[in-house]
């Protein structure tokens, strides 16, 4: 893997609706600003900057690095877009890491954004070939025939996606910066939700927020503070459409997983992992990744989730954070889950922290379940 690279700063803005009170340089920045005061350093430490969101369609602003390298201090330095799809926040994080441990930079700055505000996402995801009627509508529209699938071939009952919903919103209640924040949320209030493409609920669904996130990532002889350690990083994608693919477990999220576990040394995730932070956007997809993933066998990751076991005091402890059911700005939701990985192993989650975390697994994918990032980090050295 290189060199050895740590984060040493993780900065978030507070993820809601509208941050009508900034721009998207406003937004960024301060994102950056935060995990530069984490790290102790300034703009003027920083080597180059990684950015990274999802399409440029989403708010109309084509090639937005070339207008945010001012406000992110990159004047004059190394500066990269990244865009792969909703795990985009991940391969940000990824392509930083890689230049640090290829001895590229000492210090890296890597950033994600959204702003769904400036923009109509669901109707963005909803574009068609020419001369043809789109058949889905929004990211929802997609996925759902591959829930219903997973349901089929696993005969999982139908409260399990509730459960999952219920679970991730009680966790945001612990998280300062989460957008969807629910006092006394219960299975009955998710169920009283209208249907949005069968079996997703609304409640059941990611919500469209504004927000950034930032991290600073050093080499050993940079790092200032409590580093999280990177021990393994991997990113894979595959086609879209080709005969045979498994839109339920798909075979890159399988190879992704095991070349990151083989980096960091996992045998076996559930008991080596202490908490993962991994992107759920719909309810539905926390057991179907548990079984992706190599958390439990096929079929089983629904009786996982009915257990409690991915509950934040279970023994696996799944989206502590509230997860990307939670706060949804598209762009950084994967960076989100890598920062919150970190932030765990560093002992600095506040309320939502996991006792004795020493080991962590971000996740991010994007796309037709077709793009995939992760990466696994450390309280120690390995």
């Amino acid at each position: 893997m290189g060199n050895r690279c740590a984060v040493i700063g993780v900065g978030q803005t507070h993820y809601t609706t509208r941050r009508r009170d900034v721009s998207i340089a406003g937004l960024v920045r301060e994102a950056a600003v935060r995990a530069l005061e984490d790290a102790g350093l300034t703009f003027k430490d920083i080597d180059a900057v990684v950015i990274g969101k999802a399409p440029d369609l989403f708010e109309g602003v084509m090639m937005p690095e070339a207008y945010l390298a001012d406000a992110l201090g990159a004047a004059g330095k190394p500066m990269m877009r990244v865009h792969t799809a909703g795990s985009v926040g991940g391969s940000t994080a990824l392509v930083g890491a890689s230049l640090v441990q290829g001895g590229v930079h000492d210090r890296v700055l890597v950033v994600a954004f959204e702003k769904q505000s400036e923009s109509n996402a669901t109707w963005a995801l909803s574009t068609h070939l020419p001369f043809n009627a789109s058949l889905v509508v929004g990211a929802g529209g997609y996925f759902a025939p591959h829930i219903r699938e997973y349901m089929r071939r696993t005969g999982a009952p139908g409260h399990i996606g509730t459960l999952v919903a219920v679970k991730d919103r009680l966790n945001a209640l612990k998280n300062p910066y989460a957008h969807l924040r629910i006092p006394g949320i219960d299975q009955k209030m998710v169920e009283s939700t209208p249907m949005l493409w069968e079996p997703i609920r609304y409640l059941e669904t990611c919500p469209s927020s504004d927000g950034a996130c930032a991290m600073v990532l050093a080499s050993e002889p940079a790092v200032t503070g409590t580093p999280a350690w990177v021990h393994g990083t991997a990113m894979r994608s595959e086609p879209i459409f080709r005969a045979g693919r498994d839109t339920v477990s798909p075979q890159a999220g399988k190879d992704c997983a095991a070349d990151v576990y083989r980096q960091a040394g996992i045998t076996d995730p559930r008991r080596q992992i202490d908490v993962a932070e991994v992107y759920v956007p719909f309810s539905w997809y926390e057991p179907m990744w548990l079984e992706n993933l190599g958390f439990c066998a096929e079929g089983e990751g629904w009786k996982l989730t009915e257990s409690g076991a991915t509950a934040l005091d279970g023994d696996t402890p799944w989206n502590a954070s509230g997860g990307v059911l939670s706060s949804n700005p598209i762009g950084a939701s994967g960076l989100i889950r890598f920062a919150e990985a970190a932030l765990q192993v560093r002992g600095m989650a506040g309320e939502h922290q996991v006792d004795g975390a020493r080991t962590a697994l971000g996740h991010a994918y994007g796309g037709g379940a077709q793009f995939f990032a992760m990466w696994i980090v450390g309280r120690e050295k390995l």
